[in-house]
């Protein structure tokens, strides 16, 4: 029989009288007992503490629990009857000192652990019985922001006549209607989002806030709601302030929410501390990504590089030392605690690593040599990079006459897609979609993708694709320079393309394009490609503007001298010669995106990147 909180200093025959508590019955339909009345003012008064008992529906005293004078501090009791509509089936009951009302705490344990009952009996100056509080947890309908709870009190200890069998089974099937009232759109239910910054950052709080919004709806977790603070200094344990985590807490019960997602990395230690303090599903920021990349990745490279991502994450969260789960063994070497489930669980974890790892490095050498099939063809590669949902895979679509899949999601795909664009004269450029960026993208995550922007780092020219729509495109652009530059990407050629232009005020995205030297376009619209195909022409063949003069024989082009060719021949203007190239819609299919040709291809390595298929 265990005493559960503050059991510093009692004396013997103090905690024996403790232990007699796990002998009094409480039948469900009774408040109280006077025998278990008299053992807990008893023991209360003699050290000074609050003392409590949990109660379980069959009358068994299952926790006994000391606390000081003001509080107490419950162990934590599990899950027990954790369904949807159910209360916990244990009632909290206990003293106070200084009739005092049902506090804070008690509440918050009430709504928290979601206890069927919490009683308080209020001791006189003398030690005796005097009041009686207690309360119980409400439903709240949908759209309201009533209290999650009701109190009452004080009454006289001699006439608190309540049955809280009656009224806790009449709550639990109140809350089971209620519950079916409410539609939860989301596949994996419903959470409230949580943003803390100090004051130096508090101006991106509100983006942040709305990004990790969307992340949660790509993860398929419906927001609920979403808090906001501001402090001087992030609390180390809680992130947010103790009184404001009660506070999310008590939201959580009246939104019947059980997820709580924090805008940054937690700790191990943070996470757990938040967990036990709410009781609810805690996630940060990288758990969310890692979700949202286990979702969608679908080639056996992004799934491998999704899980040993998601081992580095749990490896220094695989729980607490328990050496009362240890292998025993006998004879010579083998006494002692031996291995501890916690050391066999992170040295199998450890071992998954090396074999994801091998599995990957295997992996790159084999695009490796496709890269270097496509280079010995000579074929220019164009990456196209940029800040997650810029509409790069709608842009690659577009392009290319592609099906890649798109949607209106952050990270709607991560895995590397490549397709061949036909230029005129039979000219071909491969262009290759890459999983997109974010700010404060996890470092396990970035490492596992590295690999993924290996196609990047061989490309001859980057396109950096961007959202003008969004309010925060500097931002983003600012996010995707600086993981360029980890990425040893920021010396390779770089094209500005400003995507989402017939969402914005027109001319707006063209102004924004011409004072960065890129391309305003809009990837819904094919016409307005144009532009950038004549770009990428210029970029990717430049030795070969001659060919738009209009002269018939390119190697006599070629022969004739600087002189000859200013004395004969008069060049048209780059401009009339790209709409030459371009405007003609019956020749389009078979110049600028042309991916379903007819051509046969050789069966050598040259034909390992045919039109309108992956390049891996």
């Amino acid at each position: 029989m265990q005493i559960y909180g503050n059991t510093h200093g009692l004396s013997p025959s103090q905690t024996k009288a403790l232990e007699r508590l796990y002998r009094r019955r409480v039948p469900f339909d009774s408040l109280t007992t006077p025998e278990l009345t008299r053992s807990l003012v008893e023991t209360s008064f003699a050290t000074g503490r609050q003392v409590g008992v949990l109660v379980d529906r069959s009358g068994t005293v299952s926790w006994v629990i000391v606390g000081d004078a003001s509080q107490l501090m419950l162990p934590d009791i599990g899950r027990l009857r954790g369904a949807e509509g159910r209360f916990r089936g244990l009632r909290l009951i206990h003293i106070h000192l200084h009739n005092e009302p049902l506090t804070r705490d008690d509440l918050v344990d009430l709504t928290r652990l979601r206890l069927d009952m919490v009683v308080a009996i209020c001791l006189s100056p003398d030690g005796r019985p005097q009041t009686v509080y207690w309360g119980h947890n409400v439903p709240v309908r949908p759209g309201e922001r009533s209290s999650p709870h009701q109190t009452y009190g004080p009454t006289p200890y001699q006439k608190a006549d309540v049955n809280p069998q009656a009224i806790v089974l009449a709550l639990e099937e109140e809350f089971a209607r209620v519950a079916k009232t409410r539609q939860v759109e989301a596949k994996d239910g419903r959470a409230i989002l949580v943003h803390v910054c100090d004051k130096r950052h508090a101006s991106r709080a509100e983006d942040s806030l709305a990004e990790l919004a969307e992340l949660a709806r790509t993860a398929g977790v419906e927001v609920a709601d979403t808090v906001l603070q501001v402090r001087d200094q992030v609390d180390p344990k809680y992130v947010l302030g103790k009184g404001k985590l009660e506070q999310v807490v008590i939201r959580a019960m009246q939104l019947d929410v059980e997820v709580l997602i924090i805008d940054r990395n937690l700790s191990p230690r943070q996470g757990a501390a938040i967990a036990q303090m709410t009781d609810l599903k805690v996630l940060d920021r990288t758990q969310l990504i890692l979700d949202i990349f286990a979702q969608r990745a679908e080639s056996r490279d992004g799934k491998l590089q999704v899980e040993l991502a998601q081992m580095h994450y749990l490896l220094p969260r695989l729980g607490a030392k328990d050496d009362g789960l240890s292998r025993l063994a006998g004879g010579i070497g083998g006494r002692g605690p031996g291995e501890t489930k916690l050391e066999v669980g992170k040295r199998r974890a450890r071992e998954r690593i090396t074999r994801l790892k091998l599995a990957l490095k295997k992996l790159a050498k084999q695009r490796k040599q496709r890269r270097q099939r496509r280079t010995r063809r000579g074929v220019p590669v164009v990456a196209v990079v940029g800040y997650t949902n810029a509409g790069k895979s709608t842009l690659l679509n577009q392009l290319t006459e592609s099906n890649v899949l798109v949607e209106d999601k952050l990270f709607a795909t991560l895995d590397t897609r490549s397709r061949r664009i036909r230029f005129p004269e039979e000219r071909e450029v491969v262009i290759t979609d890459t999983v997109g960026f974010i700010r404060d993208l996890p470092k396990d995550l970035f490492n596992a993708f590295r690999a993924t922007f290996e196609e990047a780092a061989d490309a001859d020219l980057i396109l950096h694709v961007v959202d003008v729509s969004d309010d925060a495109f500097d931002e983003h652009m600012k996010t995707t320079e600086e993981l360029l530059l980890k990425l040893d990407l920021d010396r390779t050629p770089r094209l500005l393309v400003c995507n989402k232009a017939d969402a914005v005020e027109p001319g707006h995205a063209h102004s924004i394009a011409e004072a960065r030297g890129g391309v305003a376009v809009s990837a819904l619209d094919r016409e307005s490609l144009h532009p950038l195909l004549a770009r990428l022409e210029e970029i990717l063949f430049p030795a070969d503007d001659a060919l738009v003069s209009g002269t018939a024989d390119d190697s006599e082009a070629e022969a004739d001298s600087e002189a000859e060719a200013e004395a004969d021949a008069e060049p048209c203007p780059k401009a009339e010669a790209y709409a030459a190239k371009y405007a003609d819609t019956d020749t389009d299919a078979d110049t600028d995106t042309d991916t379903d040709s007819s051509e046969a291809e050789p069966e050598t390595e040259e034909a390992a990147l045919p039109p309108g298929t992956a390049a891996e």
